[in-house]
């Protein structure tokens, strides 16, 4: 059987969704490392004719979807859709049903999880819920050998025009049973992280999802995936799942080996115990990765700050969202803002560069004015990087319900929109219109204030890197 994994290319005069965050648009190409964990455990099966098709990374044009569709020959087509990539991924659905009608493929991630029957059309679409790696690979298995793939757990399809669900698949548990991402897939292209200014660079995990009770999180695609089909019959968040400190070290020689100076752990919490922490500090230390991660700043340690800057760590992600006191009681981020200003200089003390990520709008106490504190706040620190985004209601999550019953959502109900620029969330006293305004505000003072243009100028190492910072600010700030 042939195989292809698809990114299609814009088709719905959008720009591309960022399909591993999966809630913006993308500013910076990252590899899709979930969808390659797919890839490689099918490799693992013995399937050799699989083909990785990438036509978002190059600006791939519908002429060359088209004439790449008229001349393939696939059996199946695998397309990893988060919510913004939805209506672009069912219009290369059509395409390819105009040369495939009976190839088959199947939607994976949290866009076909949630819209099930949006991507249901015939009989040849298969959606997969939830967690991805063990349904694809018992499905795709059964179809080669001639099996009943109808029973297989966790997918979701139409039989004589009617809407089936099997039963969910079981999350897995041991995270050491899968292989590690099939990054020579993409061995022809070049990744960046602006935080990082060392290529080549990739992406890695060391555990899936996060136990902490935020009321609007959607951390990643993966983790979205896992708790939409999760809590649907549990009502609660999935269990965390851990990779063993020798699979990550064998992962990380493996990544050496093949030339790599940078990684970015994609964690939803990196950071769960100081023995973990120290473990893995060792572990990158020995190779001479430079790296960075997200934590809580609940879980910052002196003995954890020092072994983060001892190990190479060029940026922590903290999610603060807020400097309010009531604000972060009323979204139950669990922190106080006494423990985020001790976060920060704790990893100040020890060098490690610190990227806050505030988010507008998290609780109907968020007004213009508790805004203006968090940005005075947030500049007032000098942090390496803020970055500020907008609450979306994401199905799911506690926020959602609240907002639906309280008819806060502009549209009457959740569509997928841009954290990065857009909102559909309207409270009595503070309107989408003027979030989104305070969002652009907040980013022109921030990436164009003296501090922050000559504290990342002096960082850089060539001229080069520095013209692709300033594309990248440009994409921030404007699209």
């Amino acid at each position: 059987m042939k195989l292809t994994f698809l990114i299609p290319p814009v088709l719905d005069g959008e720009k591309p969704a960022e399909r591993t965050a999966g809630c913006t648009r993308v500013v910076v190409a990252a590899p899709n490392i979930y969808e390659l964990t797919v890839v490689a455990l099918l490799e693992k099966e013995g399937y050799k004719d699989i083909f990785y098709k990438d036509f978002v990374y190059n600006g791939g044009t519908v002429a060359e979807f088209t004439e790449f569709l008229r001349e393939d020959d696939s059996d199946v087509y695998y397309i990893w859709t988060v919510n913004l990539s939805i209506n672009n991924d069912l219009m290369a659905l059509e395409l390819i049903r105009k040369y495939h009608p009976t190839s088959f493929v199947l939607f994976i991630g949290p866009g076909p999880t949630f819209f099930v029957d949006k991507c249901l059309k015939s009989s040849y679409e298969i959606v997969v819920r939830g967690e991805p790696e063990m349904i694809v690979c018992d499905w795709t298995n059964a179809l080669r050998d001639g099996k009943d793939w109808e029973s297989i757990a966790g997918i979701s399809f139409l039989k004589e025009g009617v809407r089936v669900d099997n039963v969910s698949y079981p999350l897995m548990r041991d995270l050491d049973a899968l292989p590690f991402p099939a990054r020579h897939f993409i061995k022809d292209k070049v990744y960046r992280n602006p935080k990082l200014k060392l290529t080549p660079y990739t992406t890695m995990v060391t555990s899936r999802n996060c136990p902490f009770k935020c009321i609007y999180c959607v951390p990643s695609s993966l983790t979205f995936a896992r708790e939409i089909e999760y809590k649907k019959e549990h009502n609660k968040k999935p269990f965390i799942s851990f990779r063993s400190i020798e699979n990550v070290d064998a992962e990380l020689r493996e990544l050496y080996e093949q030339g790599y100076k940078a990684i970015g752990f994609m964690d939803d919490n990196f950071i769960w115990t100081e023995e973990r922490t120290l473990a893995f500090c060792a572990a990158i230390r020995k190779y001479d990765f430079r790296w960075g991660c997200q934590a809580r700043v609940d879980a910052i340690t002196e003995n954890i700050a020092k072994a983060l800057g001892d190990s190479g760590c060029r940026y922590v992600d903290l999610g603060v969202e807020s400097f309010d006191d009531a604000i972060l009681t009323f979204i139950k981020k669990g922190i106080t803002s006494e423990q985020i200003d001790k976060a920060i200089k704790l990893l100040k003390k020890y060098h490690v560069p610190v990227k806050l990520n505030i988010l507008i709008g998290t609780s109907p106490l968020e007004t213009k004015e508790t805004l203006r504190n968090t940005l005075k706040k947030a500049k007032a620190l000098h942090v390496d990087q803020i970055m500020f985004n907008i609450v979306s209601p994401f199905p799911g999550t506690e926020f959602y319900k609240m907002a639906k019953e309280n008819n806060w959502i502009r549209t009457g109900d959740y569509i997928p929109t841009d954290v990065q620029r857009e909102s559909i969330l309207n409270y009595p006293h503070l309107s989408s219109k003027e979030m989104e305004n305070i969002l652009f505000q907040n980013n022109l003072r921030y990436f164009l204030s003296p501090y922050f243009i000559v504290s990342q100028i002096k960082r850089f190492s060539s001229f080069k890197e520095f013209l692709y910072a300033l594309k990248v600010l440009k994409i921030k700030l404007f699209g």
